[in-house]
């Protein structure tokens, strides 16, 4: 039986429930890495991890046979990354953890995916400052020269067959949550990853609704974690809004641009986030550095918490993000007042006084790819006011922005029908 055929086979057998070994596993992998296998039955694999799910044997296989399907890459030492499961659109804490990192000194290479389920992926947004498909050859080079990068996991061969599946999944915004495990797991085996914060918001408004499966999937990644040798740290957090009131590639940069500024006015919520996930991986790598380093880190901040609010507030971060962007190819001297919406735009006003009791993130994912997202990159959505914030009649709650005046006027006359807030 040749690998096309066993690999149809292995996907007949798990659409009715049954289990699959190694060498089954290993041949769907293949043939969609290597586009063998067509839309349609790569769809009938996501469909089958989707409804059927996948053992912690099957979550391994699946996970080694994404990677060595594809490069890899390797480095010395300790490699640091982070990863949110996301499908919280505006969240954008990678273009501020990954600098915080590097400036401590440890390597970050951090591989990013383009927008699934939400409006932009951190692989869109970090592409409004610097190119993200970069060769294997000049990631090295980037890291050579500044510790970390932000690129998109798909430019040279990474875990293939993991953006075809993507490409799939995309069409009818769903991820299996075995299938974002199997992803990030992969993604971050091949870029060399052994220290690893992984973000998990949870709840009504987020990708994962409820704590239980929270909890199994923390678990899940724990597991599989530990069958790579891989160090870990999985952090849970309820979640019901947007850290930060930008949506959009644009919008969403600039708002991470403004906290490595420490610009007045800046999201503080996303600050934080963005110091607790940066200071829970540096307590990760540190755990593995010489005793100097340790006592030097306890001596001076205490802890790495306020060891990543040093190199936060000081202004390491900012100079060490303007490395990386220069390193990628990008412009250095970008700032965030450079980084300005689409020209044309609609504001939602309030009928009456109130306070903001909370928003419907599916209704804003569905309006801001309407406004143009994620290939429009300046249209997007603002949020004039966050949850509990007060407003008054005719006061500005969301403005919509969008490139093409068409793709506005489609997205107000849905509004109609998908209401963004309460």
């Amino acid at each position: 039986m040749d690998e096309k055929h066993l690999a149809i086979e292995a996907i007949r057998k798990k659409l009715i429930g049954k289990r699959l070994n190694y060498k089954e596993i290993y041949s769907i992998m293949d043939q969609i890495s290597q586009n063998k296998l067509g839309d349609v039955l790569t769809t009938y694999f996501a469909a089958s991890g989707f409804s059927k799910g996948f053992t912690d044997d099957e979550l391994y296989y699946l996970t080694r046979a994404m990677v060595e399907t594809g490069e890899k890459l390797q480095f010395k030492g300790i490699v640091a990354d982070k990863h949110s499961i996301g499908g919280m659109p505006g969240t954008r804490t990678t273009l501020i953890v990954v600098p915080i990192v590097a400036a401590a000194g440890f390597k970050i290479p951090k591989s990013s995916s383009r927008a699934i389920t939400t409006p932009a992926g951190t692989a869109d947004d970090m592409e409004i400052l610097a190119p993200v498909m970069l060769s294997k050859e000049k990631i090295y080079d980037v890291i050579e020269k500044a510790n970390g990068c932000v690129v998109w996991g798909g430019s040279f061969n990474i875990a293939p067959a993991d953006d075809v599946i993507i490409k799939v999944e995309e069409v009818l915004l769903f991820e299996s949550y075995d299938k974002i495990l199997i992803s990030v797991m992969a993604k971050k085996i091949a870029f060399g990853s052994n220290h690893v914060v992984i973000d998990i918001p949870w709840g009504e408004n987020s990708k994962i609704s409820k704590v239980q499966d929270v909890q199994v999937l923390k678990r899940k990644f724990e597991n599989l974690a530990k069958r790579f040798g891989i160090k870990i740290v999985v952090l849970i957090h309820k979640t019901e809004e947007p850290a930060g009131r930008g949506i959009g590639p644009a919008l969403e940069t600039r708002e991470s641009l403004l906290v490595l500024e420490q610009k007045e006015g800046r999201a503080l919520d996303l600050e934080a986030r963005s110091i607790n996930l940066a200071g829970n991986l540096l307590e990760l790598c540190l755990e593995d550095c010489p005793k100097e380093q340790k006592d030097f880190v306890k001596k001076h901040y205490k802890n790495c918490f306020n060891w990543a609010t040093s190199i936060l507030e000081s202004g390491l971060a900012l100079s060490k993000m303007k490395e990386i962007i220069k390193a990628q190819g990008g412009n250095p001297k970008v700032t965030s007042d450079d980084l300005r919406p689409a020209k044309f735009s609609h504001k939602i006003k309030a009928k009456e006084k109130g306070v903001l009791k909370s928003f419907d993130v599916k209704n804003l994912t569905a309006i801001a790819r309407i406004l143009g997202n994620p290939k429009m990159k300046k249209s997007g959505i603002y949020l004039n006011k966050k949850i509990g914030e007060k407003y008054k009649e005719g006061e500005e709650i969301i403005t919509l922005y969008s490139e093409k005046l068409y793709n506005l006027r489609e997205a107000k006359e849905t509004l109609i029908h998908l209401p963004l807030f309460q």
